[in-house]
């Protein structure tokens, strides 16, 4: 009776085919994921930046990284050993003998299939006799003949081969196991125990409980929990942190402690080196007792932190220790806006609690910039372009020119701009050009409207205002080609002076415009004060004398039109005393004025209905889609790794000094972002004038700041009957008689029954 058997691989053979699937489940996707990418692509993009980033130092840490970095060669030597494991079992498994073959009794006895009896009994008869055991032959090849000849010559053997192939009926399944057997062998259970002891109670459990121990220590954005307690602790309990409050509490994190963090090191030099620069550096509140900041590990942060700020050269054994410090700032930094964030938060809905001022949320932003350029908190911006020193400043701030921006320097002419920096000679006036041009410039758009409202225009107290700002990243060297490409008059005495006034805002297109009508309206009230008053005749007749003769032209030419203009109004004021006495055309005039007005309404809605649907359906793609945080490389001389531009906007109120919205960290700005920023409306109505902040977390000089004006209004009462649950008086008259028959029935009904 047929059943199944179990059997470990004595021979070894199922063994290999295991251990072959198992080395290309290994080596397949490990080459996938492992083998190192195109080191050329690497190699062009590094060139491609190294006009503008050349002299950078994370540009050229890259560089010395590439060509001596041995990882990559590691990576290919293991993969490729894999490759050659799995290749060479593959090979083995090929070459193995089939153990379990097809049982042909023809092929045991050398005969082609379909013989005859007598060419069996014959073929039988000659094997017989050279395998007999008798006459030395082989007694397992006599069993196999016999048992062949039985098959082909037996009716009920030759049935069972054909039936079930096996001459003795059907046989026990067996099923290979594909393990060696000495595994299971009971001289070697003690081993294969112990083995499995170590693997499954010993090393899994170290394992598991490392990563876990080590994965609960951190945050999401990978800080330190202790760091964010520490943060939080310091920010309530001083709201208003200035900037040196704000580095001692930054260069406290505990991922500067060699206790917390590996990476941290505290070197047996640091007692001699670490003394010497605060005595370069001067007062920086050594003498401080409060805790944590008197640890040795908080005092060399900060030493190392403000060298790097005043550009300080330190010697190469604290080299590295302070680019580990600069690295890890503006991951702190944002971790410490955060916290500012939440504690706003808590306050706003709790009440009773102190939340940061609105100054320690900036200064949090504003280090992020220091840090990341390498200059101090009153240093001039344009120290952030190369070959520029403290004593090249004074030309760029002398009366003449008074550039004390990135954007001032932009605006001026390039025959100005040269003559500035002639101190500069052709080669690095290039390049400063070059990594001007590359920076960022931001046009800012806002959109103020309440959402999932019948009327999103009108802003009631207590509703969800949703400030939908639209950035729109350009290049510094655009706004050369628009200063180059800008018309101006011929000459100063023709040209009108408003129209160089707004020539020149037209060229500087990050002035405020509000700015620039201000001025304007100043300009306008000086001129009518200063002038008399002239005839209009005399007016006209000297505007003639200055026009050249195509404005003379054109004004000839507006004269006849506004004639034409006068004729057909005059015309039409016929026209419409001749039909004042037809009621009917009249009539006909307001139907048609009140279909257009329907329409125009129509046609509104549908605008804000397809608009809406665009707004959802945007949202939801934002939703699914997962943008890249590789923007734009900064330009920062001195920060020890490439960072992307990313960006910090929010609507703070300036008067109170309080957060409007979360800061939302803009990380996938390439060319234009659509960005929503949520706030409760206030409580009371009235004007509130609020301002939407744009602010770099890596240069300094570029932020924007754009006016927000809000018009609270009172929120409408909620209606107790809705208009659509109101039934006609019609109804309800043909509905009462019914009822009124029919209680006069059932009454007639009642007395008919006493």
């Amino acid at each position: 009776m047929a059943g199944q058997q179990f059997q470990y691989d004595d021979s070894g053979n199922t063994f290999f085919y295991f251990l072959t699937s198992f080395v290309g489940l290994i080596v397949i996707p490990a080459t996938y994921y492992l083998w190192p990418r195109d080191q050329n692509a690497e190699q062009l993009r590094l060139k491609s930046l190294r006009r503008v980033h050349g002299r950078c130092l994370w540009y050229r840490l890259r560089l010395m990284k590439s060509q001596q970095s041995v990882v990559p060669t590691l990576k290919k030597a293991a993969l490729l050993f894999g490759w050659a494991v799995f290749l060479f079992l593959a090979y083995k498994v090929s070459k193995l003998d089939r153990e379990y073959q097809e049982y042909n009794p023809y092929e045991v006895l050398n005969l082609d299939a379909g013989a005859s009896v007598a060419e069996i009994k014959k073929q039988y008869r000659v094997l017989s006799l050279k395998h007999h055991p008798d006459k030395g032959g082989d007694e397992a090849m006599f069993m196999k003949l016999a048992k062949a000849y039985s098959a082909l010559t037996n009716e009920e053997s030759r049935k069972n081969w054909e039936t079930y192939g096996n001459p003795d009926g059907p046989r026990v399944t067996s099923f290979g196991i594909a393990l060696p057997a000495w595994i299971v062998d009971q001289k070697n259970s003690m081993l294969v125990l112990l083995v499995y002891g170590l693997a499954f109670m010993v090393i899994l459990p170290v394992v598991v409980g490392t990563w876990w121990y080590r994965s609960i220590r951190y945050s999401g954005d990978q800080i330190l929990i202790n760091t964010t307690q520490l943060f939080m602790h310091f920010m309530y309990k001083t709201p208003t942190m200035n900037m040196k409050r704000l580095v001692m509490v930054l260069t406290a994190a505990f991922e500067f402690d060699p206790r917390s963090n590996k990476e941290a090191i505290i070197r047996p030099t640091d007692n001699i080196e670490v003394p010497q620069l605060i005595r370069e550096l001067g007062n920086i509140n050594v003498k401080k007792k409060e805790p944590p900041f008197c640890y040795p590990y908080s005092l060399k942060a900060r030493v190392l932190l403000l060298t790097h700020l005043a550009r300080m050269d330190v010697s190469e054994n604290i080299e590295e220790d302070q680019r580990f410090v600069v690295k890890k700032c503006p991951a702190l930094l944002q971790e410490m806006i955060n916290v500012g964030c939440q504690l706003t938060m808590m306050a706003t809905s709790r009440g009773g609690l102190r939340a940061p001022r609105l100054t320690s949320i900036e200064n949090c932003m504003k280090l992020s910039q220091m840090v990341v350029q390498g200059l101090q908190e009153a240093k001039s911006p344009l120290l952030q372009l190369p070959h520029f020193e403290e004593e090249h400043l004074r030309y760029c701030i002398s009366k003449k020119y008074k550039v004390r921006s990135l954007e001032d320097l932009v605006s001026l002419k390039d025959s100005d701009r040269r003559n500035m920096l002639r101190f500069l000679g052709e080669e690095k006036y290039d390049e400063v050009m070059a990594v001007l041009g590359s920076f960022p410039y931001i046009n800012m758009e806002t959109k103020l409207q309440v959402l999932d409202d019948e009327d999103s225009n009108n802003i009631t107290a207590g509703s969800i205002v949703t400030v939908t700002v639209t950035l729109t990243r350009k290049r510094m060297s655009e706004m050369f080609e628009k200063e180059d490409n800008a018309p101006l008059p011929t000459t100063t005495e023709e040209a009108n002076p408003e129209e160089q006034v707004d020539a020149k805002n037209k060229t500087k297109g990050w002035h405020n415009k509000n700015k620039g009508a201000k001025k304007a309206a100043k300009s306008k009230k000086k001129k009518l004060t200063k002038k008399k008053p002239v005839p209009q005749q005399q007016a006209k007749g000297d505007k003639a004398k200055q026009a050249n003769g195509n404005v003379a032209g054109n004004e000839v030419a507006a004269s006849k039109e506004e004639e034409d203009d006068l004729s057909d109004k005059g015309s039409e004021s016929d026209e419409a005393e001749g039909n004042k006495d037809s009621p009917s055309e009249r009539d006909e005039e307001s139907d048609k004025q009140s279909d257009n007005e329907l329409d125009e309404i129509g046609g509104d809605d549908e605008e804000e209905w397809e608009a809406l649907q665009q707004s959802i359906q945007r949202r939801e793609r934002a939703l699914l889609e997962t943008k890249s945080k590789v923007t734009h490389p900064v330009y920062s001389l001195f920060f020890p790794e490439e960072k992307q531009e990313w960006w910090w906007l929010y609507i703070a109120d300036r008067k109170e000094q309080t957060l409007v919205s979360m800061p939302n960290h803009v990380c996938t700005l390439k060319d234009t972002e659509e960005v929503e920023l949520k706030f409760p409306a206030p409580s009371k109505t009235g004007n509130y004038q609020y301002s939407v902040i744009l602010k770099s977390d890596s240069f300094m000089g570029l932020d924007k700041v754009k006016p927000l004006k809000l018009e609270v209004h009172e929120a409408k009462a909620m209606l107790d009957n809705h208009p659509q649950w109101d039934i006609p008086e019609t109804e309800e008259e043909e509905d009462d008689p019914e009822d009124s028959d029919g209680i006069e029935e059932s009454e007639e009904d009642e007395e008919d029954n006493d």
